[in-house]
Parts: structure tokens; sequence; C-alpha cells
């Protein structure tokens, strides 16, 4: 408990807040509805305007026999959930002796770090031991150390279905990147420093940024994607084959881009890609001369793509 009181007192605002609390992976439409009604809520009373991300989830603590897969990095969140206006994002690691605070002690947590002095929970929201905390018992608690509580009454549906993390990985596995991007309200992205891979690109006439990732990171279905990436404060298009490559017998996933366009060296700075659609599912070719002429057509496909929408 002391580490995530050092967490809330270092990103507290300085003054009474509003809070809501959650893992807030991705910072999709639902996450944003509700911290949009979480601004308006704070400046109706004045209040500051605090989020705190949890991570990592608390699933991934409390069972961690069970895989759990990111859409964005704890880095990418904060400046997600930065980008929309709050006073203050508090990143709180979250451990099996925090999962072990009952709800009024979590609650209490909130109120003497963050001067908490309003809390809007979402519908699927319970914080404590054993998810004790339910809307009814925060409202209960928070009349009882000061501070007044609500719940959004519904999750948010675009027409392409309840917006929640869950929803998106499933369609990140499907490599269905429009559902994806209605469900974000902006593209799917990755980021992370280019690396040294095996040269294979170079010696077929299309060398490519090599990305690494995390293993946790949650990734399209393996494929051929038109992505758009971002290098030296300029935008590209490209062409991006996730995967392990089939054709060279690869086990570990690859997320390798070719830029369109582009001359310089990237490796070890950081590269931003957008994945925008999928192509094609990969693909085990016979020899080097039918996976160039596979790469050529995306290749092509993708530069059409951007004149189309030039």
């Amino acid at each position: 408990m002391l580490l995530a009181r050092e967490a809330l007192l270092r990103h507290a605002p300085g003054r009474p807040t509003a809070v809501t609390v959650g893992v807030f992976d991705a910072v999709h439409l639902g996450h944003r509805f509700l911290i949009d009604a979480l601004k308006a809520r704070a400046a109706e009373r004045g209040l500051a305007s605090t989020v705190v991300t949890l991570h990592p989830s608390p699933v991934q603590v409390l069972r961690p026999e069970v895989r759990v897969s990111y859409i964005s990095s704890l880095e990418e969140r904060i400046d997600l959930l930065e980008a929309t206006g709050v006073d203050a994002v508090a990143p709180v690691t979250f451990t099996s002796e925090l999962a072990e605070l009952s709800a009024a002690g979590f609650l209490g947590l909130l109120r003497e770090a963050l001067d908490m002095r309003f809390m809007l929970m979402g519908p699927d929201n319970a914080f404590g031991r054993g998810r004790e905390g339910t809307p009814a018992r925060v409202t209960e608690i928070g009349e009882s150390v000061g501070f007044e509580a609500e719940v959004l009454a519904a999750p948010l549906d675009n027409g392409f279905g309840r917006i929640s993390a869950t929803a998106i990985r499933q369609a990140l596995a499907r490599g269905e990147m429009e559902v994806v991007e209605h469900l974000l309200g902006r593209p799917f992205s990755l980021r992370g420093p280019i690396v040294h891979g095996h040269d294979r690109g170079h010696r077929i006439g299309y060398p490519t940024a090599n990305m690494a990732v995390t293993p946790d990171r949650a990734l399209p279905a393996y494929g051929v994607y038109i992505t758009r990436a971002y290098a030296g404060g300029r935008a590209y298009g490209a062409a991006t084959n996730i995967g392990i490559n089939p054709t060279f017998n690869d086990t570990v996933p690859a997320i390798e881009t070719y830029i369109l366009d582009f001359e310089g060296n990237l490796y070890e700075r950081e590269l931003r890609i957008e994945v925008l659609r999928r192509l094609r599912g990969e693909l085990r070719f016979e020899n080097i001369d039918l996976l160039k002429e596979a790469i050529a057509a995306d290749v092509e496909t993708a530069r059409r793509y951007f004149a189309e929408r030039a």
C-alpha cells in the first residue's frame, strides 16, 4: 500500500479532486466517454479531474495463469490519457498487497492521497478485495468518509457493438482494422525502437524497419498490412508484415515495415506505425522469387491506397 500511496501523492494535482479508476488499456471511445463525463463533473464542482490508471492489469496479478495482452503500452496509455485534457494522470502499480485492500481501505487511500471529493465509476467498476466495492457500497463508503459517488448508467455502443478492450482484442485477432479503428476512435498503432533484424529485406530489395515491442502487446492477426509510419517528424505510407515469417521458419513474431520513399537510418530510433488495413494473411512461399513478387504486389497496393487518399 505504501507504494500506491507514494505514486498517488507524486501525481496529485494539489487541490481537491474528482477521480475515476481503471486500467484504461487503449483509452478507447468508452474510456473517453467516461473521462469527458469526469471532466464535466469536476468542472461543475470546482475539482481537479484525475484519472488513476492501474498497471499491470489486476487480472495479471490475481490470476497469473491467464495471459494478459495490452492494446497499448503503459507509456502510450499515459500519453493518451494526458491528451484527453484531464488535470492529472496517476499511474499506480497494482500489486498483491493492493489487491488485499478492502473497498473502504482503497477508497480511503484515494480520499487521503488525492483529497478525493467525487468518484465517477463506469458501469462495470468494482473496487477492493473480492470486488466488494460495488456502486452501492462505494456510495455508502463515500457518505461515511466524505466524497460523492456516481455511476454512469450503461456502457457505450457506437453501432459496432459494446466498446471494450475485449472487443478490440477480438477484432485485432481477426485483423479487422476498420472495426478496431471505430472502437478506438483512431487507428490502432504500435511504437517501439528499431532494432537489427536478419537483413533479408535489404538483400531482396525491400529494406524494412524492424520494430521491437514487448511480448505482452496485443498484435493484429499475422499478415501484411497497409500502415502509416511516423519517422523524423514526417508521416509516410508504408506496408508492414506482422508475423513469424514461415518462409524462413522463424518462430518469434516480428513487425517489419517497408516505408515508401524513405531514405535514412532508423536504427535505435523510435518508430510509430498506424495499422490501417489488412492486405492478406501470412503465407509460406516456396522460394525467394515468389516472396519478392508478393512483396512487390503488396507495396504497389499500398501506393495506390495512399495515392487515392492524397
